[in-house]
């Protein structure tokens, strides 16, 4: 049964009591505390980013959108675009990369671009929900490797054309492989196939969907970062002008 597969956030949300599922695991609580508590003691570069990406982590683990994660192949991709997307440069910004670092940026894209697709193959994402080793494996992962990138892209050391590389790669693998499960002609999640139902949706239109926010609006933040980038890379040119 598809319940039993779904280790961490419980089983599926249903539309009658999903407001009702918070997620209270006290080792999860204890984490973010304990983030919050180096955040408030000043430890962080950037406390407002610190802030937000607690507050950002609390809504994909603690809210009611976990165990909606465990309903919908969607709510579970928007649930790894928050982390990579948001949570990730936040956590970049709060504790950043100063120096050059010893991994070079491409091979962290590289490396993110890989655990991403990895996750979101049907075979490994099914375990990654089958298990809570899976699951905390499938989230630190995508979470580690987007914020070791973010620190090498924002870090002062990194040329901006290296940079603004780096972010138009991670946009082209990140929309094609959503427009791979846009355009799949089958459900590849088969885990997911009784709870879209209760939503009023289909397999195949949840996975669409799915698609469609990895493709269009998870590129979002990484065309803002270039923009910024570009800008900032041009203002001292403009002054010497």
């Amino acid at each position: 049964m598809m319940n039993s597969m779904i280790a961490y956030c419980g089983a599926a949300a249903v539309p009658d009591d999903v407001w009702s599922r918070w997620n209270a695991d006290p080792l999860l609580i204890a984490a973010l505390a304990a983030l919050a508590f180096v955040v408030a003691r000043g430890r962080s570069s950037d406390a407002r980013a610190g802030w937000g990406a607690i507050a950002l982590m609390a809504v994909v683990f603690v809210s009611p959108l976990c165990a909606l994660s465990s309903a919908l192949f969607s709510v579970r991709v928007l649930h790894h675009v928050i982390l990579v997307s948001a949570v990730a440069p936040l956590l970049a910004l709060a504790f950043p990369q100063r120096r050059a670092g010893p991994v070079p940026l491409a091979l962290l894209v590289a490396a993110h671009a890989v655990i991403l697709w990895l996750w979101h193959a049907p075979g490994p994402y099914a375990w990654g929900l089958a298990s809570v080793p899976g699951y905390w494996l499938m989230q630190l992962s995508l979470l580690g490797s987007g914020w070791l990138m973010w620190r090498a892209i924002l870090s002062p050391a990194t040329p901006s054309g290296t940079a603004l590389v780096a972010l138009g790669v991670t946009i082209a693998q990140m929309g094609l492989l959503g427009a791979l499960i846009v355009f799949a002609s089958v459900p590849l999640y088969p885990v997911h196939f009784a709870s879209t139902l209760a939503w009023g949706s289909t397999p195949l239109v949840d996975q669409q969907l799915a698609g469609l926010l990895m493709w269009v609006p998870a590129m979002l933040p990484y065309l803002g970062a270039g923009l910024w980038l570009a800008w900032s890379s041009l203002r001292p040119t403009e002054a010497a002008l």
